[in-house]
């Protein structure tokens, strides 16, 4: 994999990290342009990118990101945020597929950080809890999810999480057939088509969740302690797929 932040700190300690848990780095830039020709040159599997970068730290991360995703649809994008900003966000996810938007505070749990970026690196996603949480309010405050019973909003909401029923089954502590009757529910209620495949099935969470969305809440920000767990209860347990 490569990485991709201008913090050389950040970057560095990271490197050591993800090395010390078995993944190999074969490089590092400081901005989109280093990150491109990276990414040229090494064709990585996976590429970890801060979403701000030289030299306006705007969206320099963001658009590099879009790039990948089109020119080297072999390579895995992660995508690490100070804070969770919705539109940038869903325009990343839009693809739905081997592409990740996570919290920059997340990176402290490393375990839980590697697995998101195997899963990513597999073909998955993986979607900070945190930019769920902000979804999910915004869709219940416009009573979209009034329909849904307690817990089909806890597993809509790892479902948009990226976590497959396995996973979802041991956050809950239910059961994987369970969780197959309460994921049929809710696509039913919300309208969306039914499919087994993880990462459609989260885009299409996802866009309904986005639908409405006022222009107002198209910048969000939330410290990383407005954690998913106060309505799952385990939600930092890993995903088993």
């Amino acid at each position: 994999m490569v990485l991709a932040d201008d913090d050389v700190l950040l970057r560095e300690s990271l490197a050591s990290l993800l090395d010390r848990s078995g993944l190999e780095v074969v490089g590092q830039a400081g901005d989109a342009a280093e990150l491109m020709e990276l990414v040229g040159r090494e064709r990585p599997d996976l590429a970890v990118v801060d979403i701000r970068m030289p030299p306006k730290f705007s969206t320099e991360g963001l658009e590099a990101a879009r790039v990948i995703q089109r020119d080297f649809p072999q390579t895995a994008v992660m995508v690490l945020s100070a804070h969770v900003e919705v539109e940038h966000a869903m325009d990343l996810l839009a693809d739905g597929q081997r592409t990740g938007y996570l919290l920059k505070s997340r990176v402290t749990d490393i375990t839980d950080f590697v697995d998101a970026l195997k899963r990513v690196e597999r073909g998955g996603s993986a979607i900070d809890r945190a930019l769920v949480q902000e979804l999910v309010a915004a869709r219940r405050d416009g009573d979209r999810l009034g329909g849904l019973t307690a817990r089909e909003r806890e597993v809509l909401a790892l479902m948009a999480e990226g976590r497959s029923n396995a996973g979802i089954g041991q956050a809950l502590w239910v059961t994987e057939g369970t969780v197959e009757k309460h994921v049929r529910s809710i696509l039913i209620k919300l309208q969306l088509p039914e499919t087994a495949e993880v990462h459609r099935r989260v885009l299409a969470v996802l866009a309904f969740l986005e639908a409405d969305l006022s222009s107002d809440s198209c910048y969000l920000q939330c410290e990383h302690r407005c954690s998913l767990a106060e309505y799952s209860r385990a939600a930092t347990v890993r995903d088993s797929r």
